[in-house]
């Protein structure tokens, strides 16, 4: 009964119609979560040759003074990182706390000695200018037998500027895109946009300015030397096709250069076909020895214009009247550089260069890889790619870069709703019943909760507003544990009295055997933001703990928010007491006066000396700053109008509920801020302790309300000692 119930729940999931969407993408969780491994970082030589610089450590340079302007002082090179360099200023020895990164691109760096000869300031910066008095002397010490940034170096990197902006005129000058130059034409399609003469001219153009601004050799150091090929024109090969790089087809050298290059044309029997040319050298990728696709057990795409169905090379050679390439003409056929099948990596979408994706290796034979790319809308084949590929990237270098990367797509399933209701009443016959969150996890993993719920009738705390509270959405998620928690997490702060006050108090929520990951938390406050980091777990089931740690950190009732959903009544017992009464029993952290100790029960029976005590503080208070309380000078009112202004109660005050409260304020000239005292339950004994600097923070009132809403409140209070104290 048990196995056809559950059969019976994922069938029903099979049939429900499901679309895909988008999700939040981190690679570290995606590979803990599936198990799955990364393609180790030095498969990708191209990656790990642009973090090389020939910028070595210890090197010495003039670089522009950060605390002066239009000077200069020698630094030394400490580390590099590609184009990077992390730089310290001479003097500072070993001191580590001015060590500043620039970027060789765009930073002002100069050789030692270019001050000198262009007249240029020499300056130490002012935290280490009183270390030496002779700092002539210094540097002489300090350069003598040291290694200098080579000028040919740093004017290389500018030069680099120089040589792309040749290349770009030269585009231009074909009138296409960059991109479409390097990754979608053919040598048949670039030659023919332009006629030879146009060619020639803008040929002539660039070889002029590169004669004027030669690169230095430095700029080449990462090229390899070209080995000489063994082509001959007619030969047959197979290779990865250049234009829908999914499949491999047979090509042929069409046409000889010289020792280093030669021309491949993809085989195209058809009359009206126009030709797909490459100009290839003999370590180009993608091109393989015939047969190595029958070897390698991976399918052949026929030529267009093929009349035979089976396709065989021996036969095709035959009618044709070629030969095969030999297999001295490929040296590295073999090299896979240490990726496996099912590593993941990113990659560029052929049909879309400006696309990165995260892909999976399908499989690898010799140098070739086919990637799974993962995230498009409209799914493509495996693509293929060689090894030493410079559109293939490392787990996390689109992060590290700030290149977009796209996303994986999570099938939703639009039904969701329903399988879940079926699904919950077909597992009651089960012995045990799974929760929510069982049930949602069954679908989602780990890393995913069910929702969260807001409890508005639950108590808010001293630091919450219970009106912003009341205003939240009841629920939030299912989804991501660490996107719902910090979605929940800025509701609550922005319901707080003082945003920055719960943005601390959230930072001491930690626990060392938690799964977090650290979140940045913002608010806002009469006009001041505020941020602060904190970390939020990332696994289902450490919610329901993380939640209730929250709460105890906010003095509310633990649970006003989490995985439970609370009706009729609360299991902490929360909104049957007033916000005074549930402070003083549940938490005796907030100063509550203790006259209202035993206020239910209606029993205000105190030791008199305190009752003294509680009296002559209220009389001195009074003659000092007069019955409203706010006013800082003896007070002008006369004893008339106190007299007039008296309030008489029938009930002690410490006995009020937040009903009567209100109802005392509505019948005052402060009746439009009765609803305040409602949203944020202030009874009897919580209208006592009212202050004018209260009134303002908490029921964020402008001075005039808030004086005119205090004097009301120190009506009662004088009645109070008048009436009941004694």
């Amino acid at each position: 009964m048990h196995t056809h119930t559950f059969l019976l729940c994922l069938s029903f999931l099979a049939g429900m119609d499901c679309v895909e969407e988008e999700v939040d993408f981190n690679w570290e969780e995606y590979l803990e979560e599936t198990g799955a491994t990364a393609a180790p970082h030095t498969s990708f030589r191209h990656v790990e040759l642009s973090l090389q610089s020939s910028f070595q450590p210890g090197m010495k340079l003039e670089v522009a003074n950060k605390g002066s302007l239009d000077t200069y002082w020698v630094a030394i090179i400490i580390t590099t990182c590609g184009q990077l360099l992390l730089l310290r200023y001479c003097g500072y020895g070993d001191d580590r706390k001015a060590d500043f990164w620039c970027d060789v691109m765009t930073a002002e760096l100069h050789p030692v000695g270019w001050c000198a000869q262009n007249n240029k300031t020499l300056q130490p910066p002012k935290a280490v200018k009183e270390k030496n008095s002779d700092w002539t002397e210094f540097l002489i010490k300090e350069l003598t037998g040291s290694r200098t940034a080579p000028a040919n170096l740093l004017e290389g990197v500018r030069m680099t500027f120089v040589f792309m902006s040749i290349l770009i005129c030269l585009v231009y000058k074909s009138n296409c895109g960059w991109m479409s130059l390097c990754f979608s034409l053919s040598l048949s399609d670039l030659c023919d946009l332009r006629s030879s003469s146009e060619w020639t001219e803008a040929l002539d153009e660039a070889t002029a300015k590169a004669l004027k601004s030669p690169l230095p050799l430095e700029v080449f150091k990462d090229h390899a030397d070209l080995h000489t090929h063994s082509f001959r024109a007619g030969m047959k090969l197979e290779m990865v096709s250049p234009k829908e790089p999914f499949h491999i087809c047979p090509v042929s050298v069409t046409k000889v250069y010289n020792e280093y290059y030669f021309q491949i044309t993809v085989d195209d029997l058809r009359a009206e076909a126009t030709p797909t040319c490459v100009v290839c050298h003999a370590d180009s990728p993608g091109i393989q020895p015939v047969q190595w696709c029958l070897k390698n057990g991976v399918g052949l795409e026929r030529p267009q214009g093929f009349e035979s169905q089976d396709f065989d090379w021996a036969d095709y050679l035959k009618h044709t009247g070629t030969e095969a390439a030999p297999d001295v003409c490929f040296p590295n056929a073999s090299q896979n550089r240490s990726f496996c099948k099912d590593m993941w990596l990113e990659a560029v979408n052929p049909l879309q260069p400006s696309e990165l994706c995260v892909a999976r290796i399908t499989q690898v034979k010799g140098r070739l890889l086919w990637l799974r790319l993962e995230g498009l809308t409209k799914p493509l084949p495996d693509c293929i790619v060689d090894v030493e590929s410079m559109n293939i990237f490392p787990v996390g270098w689109c992060e590290a870069n700030g290149c977009p990367l796209t996303h994986l797509l999570k099938t939703v399933c639009e039904s969701y709703g329903l399988f879940y209701v079926c699904f919950t009443y077909l597992l009651h016959s089960l012995p045990i019943i799974p929760s929510e969150l069982c049930i949602y996890r069954l679908v989602n993993g780990k890393y995913s909760c069910s929702q969260l719920f807001i409890n508005h009738r639950c108590f808010s705390g001293p630091y919450l507003n219970k009106g912003r509270i009341a205003e939240l959405p009841k629920a939030v998620g299912p989804g991501k544990c660490a996107v719902v928690l910090k979605e929940i997490l800025t509701m609550l702060i922005n319901s707080a009295y003082k945003p920055g006050r719960v943005l601390r108090e959230l930072q001491m929520v930690e626990d060392p055997q938690w799964n977090c990951q650290e979140e940045t938390l913002k608010a806002k406050y009469k006009g001041k933001s505020y941020r602060s980091n904190m970390r939020i777990v990332r696994t289902a089931d450490q919610v329901s703990e993380f939640c209730r740690r929250v709460c105890e950190r906010l003095q509310c009732c633990l649970n006003l928010f989490g995985p439970t959903i609370v009706s009729d009544k609360c299991p902490e017992n929360c909104f049957s007491q007033t916000k005074t009464k549930y402070t003083y029993y549940k938490k005796r952290k907030v100063g509550r006066p203790s006259l209202g100790e035993n206020a239910q029960d209606g029993d205000m029976t105190k030791p008199a000396r305190r009752r003294k005590k509680r009296k002559a503080i209220f009389v001195q208070k009074k003659r000092r700053t007069s019955i409203v309380g706010y006013q800082t000078t003896e007070s002008p009112q006369t004893e008339s109008f106190e007299e007039e202004d008296r309030l008489v109660l029938e009930r002690n005050p410490l006995e009020w509920s937040v009903s009567d409260v209100v109802d005392f304020i509505t019948s005052t000239d402060c009746a439009s801020l009765a609803k305040i005292f409602q949203e944020q339950d202030i009874d009897g004994q919580a209208l006592l302790l009212l202050t004018l600097p209260t009134v303002q923070e908490c029921m964020d009132l402008k001075l005039g309300p808030a004086i005119k809403l205090c004097h009301q409140i120190e009506r009662v209070k004088v009645a109070f000692y008048s009436q009941f104290a004694n």
